[in-house]
């Protein structure tokens, strides 16, 4: 019979540590890779509007849900819910666990891409022809070598442990990015396109958002929920690793701060080198144009082979820090409730993992079906539930979990409950509503598999 597992847990070595590896969770592909190519495949800066608007109003009191279920909790985002006494809830912190293995699962051949970009950047052999090189490295024998690969690294880093694996790693790589995407943004400001891609970037039409609501929103949506890792069960994880004295308020907004710090960054410099080689329309057409639309940048670009290897590292670095996290919640909850190792948890949720991801190696449909639905559906429904949990059953551990070891008062948590009652629900199921009727069309046009 399953019993949780009750050896000493890991906590983080320091605060600094702690928000590191949160905002390497949020920091990923989905800030540097995917931000840059829903704002060029909604609207541009329209849709930056909307997505500020949802990490501000809805991602950030959600994180904070996330933050004192888990440091509640003390364990991983199943039992944490048992631990505070809501045991019938724990099947939320599971569809967060699912979501994780599943987002992980098509992420990953994602990595695997950027490593042959790696490569491809240090040999210059995607500069001749983008788009057949992209066809090779993105489906069949390297699509599947390279995702192998890219799990290895993940697994490794999370085998070492929550402080000896992942705060060691994301206390590196996220610096590194920070480093990385400012010295690209600063030469980015050179090239002659720089300023069309910042117009295009930063002047909103207002008119675009009341004409594409119902589209602009479920991806804004989607991005601000992945981009902070939330539906995931990721924080509430990583602050179950965290002591009575750190102050949620404050970490959560360094963590939102610094996460939308790199997705306006990755914009800064992917904007101006789209538009120094012919504007942003050739990156909106998904996952493929998106990596071939920057090989073919690079590749009309003074010293673009120095600048792809640079870009591609960051990516790579961000890609990492986000992997090690979705691991991490399959792999504490069965290292907790089945008392397994954790090395051989890592390898063996790891190998699973990579074999659920191999049929988005056969070509870019199954990863855009994988990608809609984990955005467009099980994302919102798990910060639903999240919410409910929070403002109508768990009220009262929330306010006291949420004062612990910070200095807001009660005006905060007053109005941070009531937000999380009524307004972060009502926007949820506004956006669910439209992003499940965009699956339905999708599906129904044959645009995933037709």
């Amino acid at each position: 019979m399953a019993s949780i597992h009750m050896a000493q847990r890991e906590t983080w070595t320091s605060r600094i540590g702690f928000i590191f590896a949160a905002v390497g969770s949020a920091v990923g592909l989905g800030n540097i890779w995917s931000f840059p190519f829903q704002t060029a495949t909604n609207g541009g800066a329209a849709f930056l509007v909307v997505y500020l608007l949802a990490v501000a109003l809805i991602g950030f009191p959600t994180m904070l849900i996330e933050f004192v279920i888990g440091r509640r909790g003390e364990q991983n985002p199943v039992e944490a819910f048992r631990k505070i006494g809501h045991g019938q809830w724990s099947f939320v912190g599971g569809l967060g666990l699912f979501s994780s293995l599943l987002t992980l699962a098509f992420y990953s051949v994602v990595g695997g891409w950027v490593l042959s970009y790696i490569v491809g950047s240090a040999t210059g052999s995607y500069f001749g022809d983008p788009g057949t090189y992209f066809g090779a490295v993105s489906a069949g024998p390297t699509a599947v070598a390279a995702h192998a690969v890219f799990m290895a690294i993940t697994i490794g880093i999370v085998a070492l442990g929550v402080t000896g694996g992942i705060e060691r790693a994301t206390t590196f790589m996220i610096p590194a990015i920070l480093v990385l995407l400012v010295g690209l943004g600063a030469w980015a400001t050179t090239l002659e396109g720089a300023t069309a891609g910042y117009n295009y970037y930063l002047s909103p039409d207002f008119g675009v958002i009341a004409n594409n609501f119902g589209t602009i929103v479920p991806p804004a949506m989607g991005q601000a929920f992945f981009t902070l890792s939330l539906g995931f069960s990721v924080m509430i994880a990583y602050a179950s690793y965290l002591g009575e004295d750190d102050s949620l308020p404050a970490d959560g907004g360094a963590i939102v701060v610094v996460n939308t710090l790199v997705a306006l960054l990755a914009g800064f410099v992917v904007f101006p080198i789209l538009f120094a080689t012919g504007g942003a329309e050739g990156a909106s057409g998904g996952a493929g144009t998106a990596f071939v639309a920057l090989a073919g940048a690079f590749g009309n670009l003074p010293a673009g082979q120095i600048i792809g290897f640079v870009f591609f590292v960051v990516l790579l670095f961000a890609a990492l820090s986000s992997s090690i996290s979705l691991l991490e919640v399959p792999v504490s909850y069965i290292t907790e409730h089945y008392g397994y190792r954790r090395s051989t948890t890592a390898v063996a949720a790891g190998v699973f993992i990579f074999l659920v991801g191999v049929p988005a190696t056969f070509g870019t449909t199954w990863l855009g079906f994988y990608n809609d639905f984990v955005f467009k559906f099980l994302l919102p429904i798990a910060v639903l539930l999240l919410a409910v949990f929070i403002g109508w059953f768990a009220d009262t551990d929330a306010m006291d979990e949420l004062g612990r070891g910070s200095s807001v008062g009660g005006s905060f948590k007053t109005i941070w409950l009531w937000w999380v009652r009524t307004v972060v629900p009502i926007a949820v199921v506004v956006t669910l509503y439209l992003g499940i009727k965009a699956l339905y069309t999708g599906l129904s046009s044959g645009a995933y598999f037709g």
